[in-house]
């Protein structure tokens, strides 16, 4: 089956990071040819010219199961927020960990997501929702100390049982969760990095979230988050710290040293109020590879990557009162190549080359939003003027996911109706 986006502009994020005018191919799950016209015959043929064909967008730290929670906990200091949401956590069933995943999901095919990294319990129920999405998720199994968790036996033993059930399931990558210094001790640390090591898995992780995180780990280790774990040895290729808003510099040069990946997640820590700014210049000058991250729909109420971009990139620019941060290309990078190397896959991911998976979502180029629309200001417009709006073609690994702004594998009717419901038995209590 070949497929044949025709005469679009190609924002191929390759490392030339060429944008051209042409058509991609694409041959059952992988990219076939990039470039001016394709001329062999396709057995579908999708006219996206004066449209932007771009890499799909790769979301590195999301609770996508709690989307079906959306403005339940707004508007509470970061404590009470906690302590209300591990209560609901307690109470959640298989049925509403499906349909919130569901939803999260069409969410992110409606705003061109192709992946995304998850950091929850009961990945199995999430894996599955996740595969009838048609999308494809990093799904970090939680692992905590046991006297800490809601989940029934040793979330490390979880974590493990849930790699051995779902390895090589296509679209599916099952990784290691760490939730966070405040509830994870040495041994359960060491525990989650040798199985990341050992089976090669990717491994995400709260880290320095909030000033009083840093200052309560201070008294009880005598160390910063950042520099306990690094002496520990956690840090390393394969991790993914989300957050990581409260660094010093020696934090961020142990997690370049380590080869590490940052998530970060503006919106969340705005909305939270947990002050502190992901020092992204310096992440990138000592070699930390920068992803992007919308955290949960309880804290973010969204999983839009592209109002996440642009909202990075202002945050940067406001915070450091330099308006050349954080720039156009760099943030568009953030979203698709490096959040690709976040998850280990940028050999797959991540940009429109031959090869690579068909990872391709298609911008409408008539929305007024994306106009005028010329090579020269192409960057700059996917960068701050567009919108989730504006996708109406999401494809991932060759699959069309989403086809004028229909989705194609859900029940989306029945799945919003339910969210509801589930809400209600969830949230009003």
């Amino acid at each position: 089956m070949i497929t044949a986006f025709r005469g679009g502009w190609i924002v191929t994020q390759n490392p030339n990071r060429e944008v051209l005018k042409g058509d991609v191919a694409v041959e059952n799950e992988k990219i076939i040819y990039v470039g001016p016209e394709y001329k062999d015959a396709a057995d579908r043929e999708i006219d996206v010219s004066g449209d932007i064909v771009m890499p799909g967008m790769i979301n590195t730290h999301t609770h996508v199961a709690m989307s079906v929670m959306k403005g339940s906990l707004d508007d509470l200091a970061f404590p009470d927020f906690l302590n209300a949401s591990f209560k609901v956590d307690a109470d959640r069933t298989d049925r509403d960990l499906e349909i919130g995943t569901k939803l999260g999901c069409m969410e992110m095919i409606r705003g061109g997501t192709t992946t995304f990294m998850d950091l929850y319990y009961s990945e199995d129920i999430i894996a599955k929702a996740t595969q009838e999405a048609g999308i494809r998720g990093v799904l970090c199994w939680c692992v905590l100390d046991e006297d800490k968790t809601t989940q029934t036996g040793n979330p490390l033993k979880n974590c493990i049982r849930f790699h051995e059930t779902h390895k090589g399931k296509r679209k599916i990558i099952p990784g290691v969760g760490l939730q966070g210094v405040y509830v994870c001790n040495e041994e359960t640390c060491l525990g989650a990095k040798e199985y990341s090591d050992k089976e090669k898995l990717p491994m995400n992780f709260h880290l320095s979230e909030t000033r009083g995180e840093v200052n309560q780990h201070r008294k009880e280790t005598g160390k910063r988050p950042g520099e306990w774990l690094a002496d520990l040895g956690i840090f390393g290729p394969r991790g993914v710290a989300a957050h990581s808003a409260w660094l010093t510099l020696n934090e961020v040069r142990l997690m370049g040293e380590a080869g590490m990946s940052i998530s970060t997640c503006p919106v969340s820590n705005m909305k939270l109020a947990t002050g502190g700014v992901a020092p992204v210049p310096e992440f990138m000058s000592e070699g930390v590879n920068v992803s992007i991250g919308t955290d949960g729909n309880t804290t973010n109420n969204s999983l839009d990557m592209f109002s996440e971009m642009k909202i990075l990139g202002l945050l940067q620019k406001a915070n450091r009162w330099d308006a050349t941060v954080a720039k156009a290309q760099e943030l568009i990078d953030f979203a698709t190549i490096n959040g690709a190397k976040a998850v280990g896959m940028d050999d797959k991911i991540g940009s429109i080359e031959t090869g690579k998976y068909a990872d391709i979502i298609v911008l409408d180029g008539k929305d007024p939003n994306l106009r005028p629309l010329l090579p020269e200001n192409i960057i700059g417009n996917i960068a701050y003027s567009s919108s989730s709006l504006n996708v109406k073609h999401t494809m991932c690994q060759g699959d069309m996911v989403m086809e004028n702004r229909e989705i194609t594998t859900l029940d989306v009717d029945g799945v919003l109706s339910e969210s509801e419901d589930v809400w209600r038995q969830l949230c009003l209590r």
